[in-house]
C-alpha cells in the first residue's frame, strides 16, 4: 500500500490532484447518471421529481418497451454499425500506408505532404458539405449507406496519429527487413502495423464515436427512415403535436448509448495505450 503513495511532502498536491480528478470524473458521468434515472422513472415525476436521485416509482420496463416500439431502434443500430464499420475499414486502408510513407519513406515533397495534412486538420466537414452533397446527388447516390460513408474516407488526423506512432518504429529493423528483400508492403503490414495496434485501436474509438453520434451529415443526405442512423432516428421520438416522452426519450438514448459504453470498456487499455504512447517513445 505504502507503494502506491507518494512521499509525504508530495502527500497534499497527491489528494488535490485526485480530488480534482474525481470530481472532473463525477461532473462527466452525471449527464449520464440522468439518463439512466430519466430512463426509470415514470411520466409524472420526470419535470417533478427535483434533484431527488432516488425514484419514487420505477418506469423501466414500460420505458424502454415504448421506445423499441415507438421506433426501430435496433434497424437504427444496425444502420450505424455498418456505416461505423465502413467507415472505420477504408480509413485504416487508406491512413495507414500514407502515414507510412511519411513516416518512413524519402521522396521529395514529404514536408509539403505533411503540411498538407497538418492544414486539412483545420477543415470541417460543414466546409465541403455542399459539393459533396451536390455531387452524390447528380450520380443518384443520396439515400444510401454511401453516401454517409463517403466524406469520411479520409482521415487526415489517422494519418497525422499513425505518422507519429511510425516515426518512433525503429529504423534498424526497416533496413534490416529490406536487405532480406522483404517489400514495403509487406514491411508495413507484417512488422509495423502491429507494433501500432495500441494507435489503431484509439484512433478506432475515435472514428466508433464520432460517427455513432454523427447526425449533421446524415440529416443531410437521408430522407428514407431504413437508412437513418441512431442519432437521426432519435428524431423519431418527438412529436409536434404531443412534444416528447421523456422516458421513453432517456430510453432510447441509454439503448443507443451502451454499445459505445460497452466498446469503450472492453477496449480502454489499448485506448490509453494509443494516446499516451503516440510520439513519446
Amino acid at each position: 500500500m505504502n507503494r502506491l503513495l507518494p512521499p509525504s511532502h508530495r502527500l497534499p498536491g497527491f489528494i488535490l490532484a485526485h480530488a480534482a480528478l474525481l470530481a472532473g470524473a463525477c461532473f462527466m458521468l452525471l449527464p449520464f447518471v440522468w439518463m439512466l434515472l430519466t430512463a426509470i422513472r415514470a411520466p409524472d415525476e420526470i419535470l417533478t421529481g427535483g434533484l431527488n436521485p432516488i425514484p419514487r416509482s420505477f418506469h423501466a420496463v414500460e420505458n424502454f418497451s415504448g421506445a423499441l416500439a415507438q421506433a426501430p431502434l435496433l434497424n437504427f443500430m444496425l444502420n450505424g454499425a455498418i456505416v461505423c464499420a465502413g467507415i472505420l475499414v477504408v480509413q485504416l486502408i487508406v491512413a495507414i500506408p500514407a502515414a507510412y510513407a511519411l513516416a518512413k519513406l524519402r521522396f521529395r515533397a514529404r514536408g509539403l505532404l505533411f503540411a498538407l495534412v497538418i492544414a486539412g486538420l483545420c477543415v470541417p466537414i460543414q466546409v465541403p458539405a455542399l459539393p459533396l452533397y451536390l455531387a452524390l446527388a447528380e450520380f443518384n447516390l443520396l439515400d444510401s449507406y454511401f453516401a454517409m460513408m463517403l466524406p469520411f474516407f479520409l482521415s487526415v488526423f489517422a494519418i497525422f496519429l499513425f505518422r507519429q506512432t511510425f516515426k518512433t518504429f525503429p529504423d534498424e529493423i526497416i533496413h534490416a527487413a529490406r536487405v532480406d528483400g522483404v517489400g514495403e508492403f509487406e514491411i508495413l503490414w507484417r512488422i509495423v502495423v502491429p507494433s501500432a495496434f495500441p494507435a489503431i485501436a484509439a484512433f478506432s474509438i475515435f472514428s466508433i464515436v464520432a460517427h455513432w453520434n454523427d447526425l449533421y451529415w446524415p440529416m443531410i443526405v437521408i430522407q428514407r427512415l431504413e437508412y437513418a442512423p441512431p442519432p437521426l432516428g432519435m428524431l423519431f421520438f418527438t412529436s409536434s403535436e404531443s412534444g416528447a416522452s421523456y422516458g421513453v426519450l432517456m430510453a432510447g438514448a441509454t439503448i443507443i448509448t451502451a454499445p459505445l459504453v460497452i466498446v469503450f470498456l472492453i477496449a480502454r487499455r489499448r485506448f490509453v495505450q494509443g494516446i499516451t504512447m503516440t510520439g513519446i517513445k
